[in-house]
Formats: structure tokens, C-alpha cells, sequence
């Protein structure tokens, strides 16, 4: 049976600016989704394998690269947004606290975002900032979706297990989805850009808020 639902063709996202702060952002209009992670989550990998080019967002193995707000443009009024990682970027503390402010700043203030990509490295998941930004988007009743990313560092069934136990654990929250992922074997692909089709094409943002029924649903084979 072919699949006749709309969707968004990620592969023609282009980079349309950086933001240091809310105020240098877009226009707070249109749909957008963020992508959010620890550094060296793989968070500009899987950017990069979404859309299909390896140079869309920067990429590196020093970790903490990204200390801008990214906007990629798929089309008009739909935006990716690649937030600066978390963690131990090698940078003075005091620029730490002010990409903290800034990103905080922009996921609380920004009405244009309809949901959260959470990048977590599959053999380490729910640290403290994962965490952080777990609760963050259940507070604000914003929908989350985890990527377990490097799935091929490990065995499948160690990786399945692994889905289904951060999947038990965040069951109470309806708006939590998780999947796994890998840039590097360029699976999870198509799991992940349904479900940012299910967030930049529904008829209201709003309904997020009241849509009871978003339940798991296993990656495809």
C-alpha cells in the first residue's frame, strides 16, 4: 500500500541564519522544530543525515562546536533549528552560563516552536541535561521525541533493549516519543522525518496541548 500522507522534503533545507540570542531570531511566526543535545551527542550528524548533506550543519570531535542558534530553512515558514550543545565543550564557564541563558531563553519565549528533538548517545541516555530538558517539555506541554543516536555501536538487540527501557520509563508522558538512530548507517531516517511531519503539518499547533493519544510506536526494521 503506498503511503499518500503530505510530507516535507528535509533535502532542500538550506541554512538561513545564526541567532546568539532570541532577539537576533527569525520573525516568531511559522512552525519550527529544535534539536537539542549534550555535546557530542551527534546532534549536527544527524542534521546532516536528515537532509542529506554532509556540510549543512558543522560537525566536529571537539565537542561544543555549535555556540550559535541555527536556523535551516525547508521551506517558507518551517524552520530546523540546531540548538548549541550542552556538556564539556573546552570554552571559558562564563560562556557555558551564557549559551545556557540564551537557549533557555529561546525555549521558553519562542511561540514559532512545536517541538523538541532530544539527541542522546544510545550507550549513555538520560543525563542531567537530558533530563533537564525532559521535564522542561512536559512543563510546557511541548512534544518531545528522542533520538537514541549511535545505535550501531552497539549489537541490535542490545540497542533494541535499551529503546524498550527508556520507552517503560517515559510512558507516563504522552507526548514523549523515543526511536533509534543512526547517522552513521543512515537508519531512523524515515521514522524521524515522519514525525516532524506529524509536528509541521498539523492544522493547529495548539492542539499538542490536548492530544491524549500520541503513544509509541516501534521503529521500523
Amino acid at each position: 500500500m503506498s503511503d499518500t500522507r503530505p510530507s516535507l522534503n528535509y533535502r532542500q533545507a538550506s541554512f538561513y541564519k545564526s541567532a546568539a540570542k532570541l532577539s537576533q531570531c527569525p520573525e516568531n511566526e511559522g512552525r519550527e522544530v529544535a534539536f537539542a543535545g549534550r555535546s557530542n551527542a551527534g546532534k549536527s550528524s544527524a542534521l546532516n543525515t536528515l537532509t542529506g548533506s554532509n556540510k549543512l550543519a558543522r560537525t566536529s570531535k571537539t565537542p561544543g562546536r555549535t555556540q550559535l542558534i541555527n536556523f535551516f530553512d525547508v521551506q517558507d515558514g518551517v524552520f530546523l533549528v540546531d540548538l548549541p550543545g550542552y556538556g564539556y565543550a573546552k570554552v571559558p564557564e562564563a560562556m557555558k552560563k551564557e549559551w545556557q541563558h540564551h537557549m533557555t531563553d529561546y525555549l521558553e519565549r519562542r511561540e514559532a516552536l512545536v517541538g523538541l528533538v532530544l539527541l542522546m548517545d544510545i550507550r549513555h541516555p538520560m543525563k542531567e541535561f537530558d533530563q533537564m530538558m525532559l521535564n522542561w517539555s512536559v512543563s510546557a506541554n511541548l512534544p518531545l521525541h528522542i533520538l537514541l543516536t549511535k545505535a550501531d555501536k552497539l549489537k541490535q538487540g542490545a540497542a533494541k533493549q535499551e529503546l524498550n527501557k527508556l520507552k517503560q520509563d517515559l510512558a507516563r508522558f504522552p507526548l514523549v516519543s523515543v526511536q533509534l538512530f543512526s547517522s552513521l548507517k543512515k537508519t531512523g531516517v524515515d521514522q524521524l522525518s515522519m514525525k516532524l511531519d506529524e509536528w509541521f503539518l498539523a492544522p493547529e499547533p495548539d492542539d499538542f496541548g490536548e492530544d491524549q493519544d500520541d503513544e509509541y510506536v516501534e521503529p521500523e526494521e
